[in-house]
């Protein structure tokens, strides 16, 4: 086998030969062939550089090539690669033990799992279990992961080729309406819920999951009152709140987890991305206390062959101390500001700007053809000519971050300085040049 390189054309045609992508049909792929990273930029292997200003999926938050990172996980590899999850081992011992001092409330026992996806479809079982009811209740503006249960909660349009899916997920009405600049009253969103809870029937329903701010369905940020509101239902009626906070947890809000903006305890938070900054994969389900106890004389009827793998776990507690050692938590709040700024200067400068959310470094710039009418300048689950030669153009320039539907995502590693936020937003800037040309009139 030879040790020579492969060059970026080679990279690409074996890949897409030999390797399928998700999300897309083959043929239309055109993949970005990826060599080397560092901080917040990614090279080719012909030394083309990114800015990557989606952290990856929303997830290499303590930015690219940490040592400290990288050094964990060597050491881990040379110790102990793997142990069964029958086992228990150091960083296993360590890592639940951490968690439970930053999570929310009295959340302090942990699953741990591979991914998100995986986080979600056990959080489900755990509530079913732990309740003896059967349904769940999710958003249509929703994304839970790609396996056969989180894909029936997800409730976005990639869910369809996955129907019928599991049964007993009901969907409740969305606090942000697609099409709209604004979020619903919080009092009429509750009382949505209500009525939804009440058709169900409250004792048929272990559990409402949502996404505290939703990601990939638009950097939906609930108003406040929103999630005390849910919590308030919740607690009404004996479901169990979960709290899918794979994309907003460690760090992406500015809070160690976005309800913490809030002050709500979930009984279920699901995480995973930002746990090991996607260094190494891994999930975790945590939750509350009486339900960790419900299982010391119940079987807990979930496993997986790396749950709790060393290496994973590892990589999980040097991650959490980057965060803790540089204040990224702190930084992502402070730097989120400066973002905001930059979201407002494209609105004033850009007709083709409808509207821009953001909590933290969680960001989107949505397009729209007309402000009043709130068009957006792509269709729902679709494109358009216009999306098109902006997402062309931003990848042209080297700025990589999710063009989707009608919104560009603005999701910079917690470490971005503000250099790089400026050339972020100024490759952005000359992008909506493009977008203002289909504005109405």
């Amino acid at each position: 086998m030879s040790d020579q390189a492969l060059t970026a054309d080679e990279i690409v045609a074996l890949s897409k030969k030999h390797t399928l992508f998700e999300w897309s049909a083959q043929s239309a792929v055109d993949p970005i062939p990826v060599s080397h990273a560092k901080g917040s930029y990614f090279y080719t292997p012909d030394g083309k550089r990114y800015l990557d200003f989606n952290s990856q999926l929303m997830s290499v938050n303590v930015g690219h090539g940490d040592p400290r990172v990288i050094r964990a996980i060597q050491k881990q590899a040379e110790t102990l690669a793997y142990a069964n999850p029958f086992m228990a081992h150091e960083p296993r011992a360590r890592l639940g033990k951490k968690l439970a001092a930053i999570c929310p409330g009295d959340i302090d026992a942990f699953f741990f799992t591979n991914g998100g996806a995986e986080a979600n479809e056990n959080a489900i079982k755990i509530a079913r279990l732990y309740t003896g009811r059967s349904k769940i209740l999710a958003r249509y503006r929703s994304y839970h992961g790609g396996t056969a249960g989180a894909m029936t909660l997800t409730g976005d349009p990639r869910r369809w080729a996955a129907e019928p899916g599991i049964p007993g997920v009901v969907r409740f009405p969305d606090f942000h309406k697609w099409g709209r600049k604004d979020p619903e009253p919080v009092a009429e969103s509750l009382r949505d819920i209500e009525e939804v809870v009440m058709f169900e029937g409250a004792k048929n329903i272990a559990a409402i999951l949502v996404e505290t701010v939703v990601g990939t369905n638009g950097i939906l940020i609930p108003p406040d009152g929103y999630m005390q509101g849910l919590r308030a239902i919740c607690d009404r009626h004996g479901i169990l709140l979960i709290c899918d906070e794979v994309m907003a947890g460690f760090g992406r809000t500015g809070k160690w987890f976005a309800v913490d903006h809030y002050g709500v305890v979930p009984d279920i938070i699901t995480m995973a991305k930002g746990l090991t900054s996607s260094y190494l994969p891994l999930g975790a389900v945590g939750m509350r206390r009486p339900i960790a106890d419900h299982f010391q004389g119940n079987v807990l009827f979930a496993g997986l062959t790396y749950n709790s793998h060393p290496m994973g776990c590892a990589a999980a507690l040097a991650t959490i101390g980057v965060y803790e050692e540089d204040g990224l938590i702190e930084r992502a709040a402070k730097m989120g500001e400066v973002l905001r700024k930059h979201h407002q200067a494209l609105y004033e400068k850009h007709p083709s700007v409808g509207a821009t959310r953001s909590i933290g470094l969680f960001g989107m710039v949505e397009l729209v053809r007309d402000r009043k009418s709130f068009e957006p300048l792509a269709p729902y689950n679709g494109t358009s000519d216009a999306m098109k030669q902006v997402h062309g153009h931003l990848k042209e320039k080297g700025l990589y971050t999710f063009v989707r539907w009608n919104g560009i995502m603005t999701n910079p590693p917690l470490t971005v300085t503000e250099d790089e936020l400026a050339e972020g937003f100024g490759i952005i800037d000359s992008a909506l040049s493009l977008a203002d040309k289909f504005v109405n009139g």
